[in-house]
């Protein structure tokens, strides 16, 4: 009976979400309350919200309660692409890409299909790639500091795949990762599909907080920590030396391994150098091609210790065998032409002015980003409801994300991140006054 009564009132308040009878932004009674209103215990009233949070239908914030959710908007958005319809304006994703990128391709195509190696592009090629190609990106990595030996580098199918061959070769089940609180989601879903136990680090205005991360290595068994020093994601924050100095020696210090993404790191000027150049027997460097060239070439690479060279090889093999034989062929031949230098020095001007266009549309509004960076952060009143912000932001033909994704902590702030190079200058400039309007009138209202 109990089990009936539970379930009656879970359907009861799913119905009266979804039709609208309890609006989005409601706060709900709390647990006791609502234990008291039904005459049911205060375990099962829990159990009554955890089942419509699982459904996507509530959100619940420490010290503030449980709140109905817009479902205009998808739960977890900002991770599942297929959710930007092809009529939206999207700042949800960025895949930025600057005019004559297909005549390079058309180029690139031509060249490989004169070359005398052509026939070796349409047989499997060795797991972690051929030594002439991690040459090629040892290279690439030389001119911007980072000395590298070709035996120590495995190409993978983006930056995505290293994170994940990283974590599959190096950790396991139930281990203890240090990340940021509010951090890349792609790195969130590797670690809830392997069981990893995130622990957030609380952030400062120039990076994750140094004290923290100490105080939580000292407590917990801590496995790895994962690090993005260099043009963070979404915060666009660039690690002070001082700051990456202390956070290696917190890494000899307690044993954890440094897991550092430079996925965005092109588009800073002149950063302090990376981890890797600092620490590279503890230390693996993940990059990739998707950003400063195009999403849809998909290579990456990852720099190891020699140690661990091995089971990262093993762990491309389990996955993808080897990366596609051709487009490697094009990114490292790009490489080595200065394609690449030339595509990321363009981008990153592009990016500037896009940072330039939101700084004045969004003058009155706070907003955090690095004036070279493909992303702006716009932080919302904590009494705000983020989800209704970008619902309606939706009925009006523009996507973006919520702070759900990228955040690690129990509390998700109340927030929205724009990706800004998914779209053309002047739709921008718009569609950053649509942001601001919408925001003003649903968020500071």
């Amino acid at each position: 009976m109990a089990a009936a009564r539970y379930k009656k009132l879970v359907d009861a308040l799913a119905s009266d979400i979804r039709t609208g009878r309890l609006a989005p932004g409601f706060r709900l009674p709390t647990h006791r309350a609502l234990a008291t209103r039904e005459g049911i215990a205060v375990v099962t009233a829990t159990r009554v919200y955890a089942e419509l949070e699982a459904m996507g239908l509530v959100s619940r914030e420490r010290g503030r309660g449980t709140f109905v959710r817009d479902i205009a908007v998808p739960a977890g958005h900002g991770i599942d692409q297929q959710a930007v319809a092809t009529d939206m304006v999207d700042l949800n994703f960025n895949y930025p890409s600057l005019p004559g990128q297909a005549d390079l391709l058309r180029q690139a195509l031509r060249e490989v299909a004169g070359s005398g190696d052509l026939d070796s592009l349409l047989n499997y090629q060795p797991h972690r790639g051929r030594p002439q190609d991690r040459a090629s990106i040892a290279r690439h990595l030389g001119r911007r500091g980072i000395s590298a030996d070709a035996d120590q580098i495995l190409i993978t199918n983006g930056a995505q795949h290293g994170l994940a061959i990283t974590v599959m070769a190096m950790l396991s089940a139930g281990d203890v990762v240090a990340v940021d609180a509010l951090t890349y989601p792609g790195f969130k879903v590797l670690a809830h599909t392997l069981q990893l136990d995130l622990e957030p680090v609380p952030t400062t205005a120039d990076g994750p907080d140094i004290d923290a991360l100490e105080q939580l290595c000292a407590t917990r068994p801590v496995r790895a920590i994962y690090t993005m020093p260099t043009l963070h994601n979404p915060l666009g924050w660039v690690v002070p030396a001082a700051d990456r100095t202390r956070l290696v020696q917190i890494a000899r210090q307690y044993g954890p391994l440094i897991i550092e993404d430079a996925s965005y790191a092109y588009l800073a000027e002149d950063p302090p150098p990376p981890l890797v150049t600092t620490a590279p027997d503890i230390t693996v460097h993940v990059s990739g091609l998707s950003k400063n060239i195009a999403t849809g070439l998909r290579v990456g690479f990852v720099l190891a210790p020699p140690s661990a060279v091995p089971s990262l090889e093993r762990a491309i093999r389990a996955t993808t065998w080897n990366t596609p034989a051709l487009t490697t062929a094009i990114a490292c031949r790009w490489l080595d032409d200065g394609t690449v230098n030339h595509l990321e020095a363009r981008k990153r001007d592009d990016a500037k002015t896009r940072q330039a266009l939101v700084r004045q549309e969004l003058a009155d509004l706070p907003h955090i980003g690095h004036p070279s960076s493909y992303f702006t952060w716009l932080p919302l009143p904590d009494d705000a409801r983020a989800d209704r912000v970008t619902a309606a932001l939706s009925r009006r033909g523009i996507s973006v994300s919520t702070a759900e994704p990228f955040a690690t902590t129990t509390h998700t702030p109340q927030a929205i991140r724009l990706a800004l190079g998914s779209t053309d200058l002047d739709s921008l400039r718009s569609t950053l006054r649509t942001v601001r309007s919408v925001a003003v009138e649903d968020a500071y209202a």
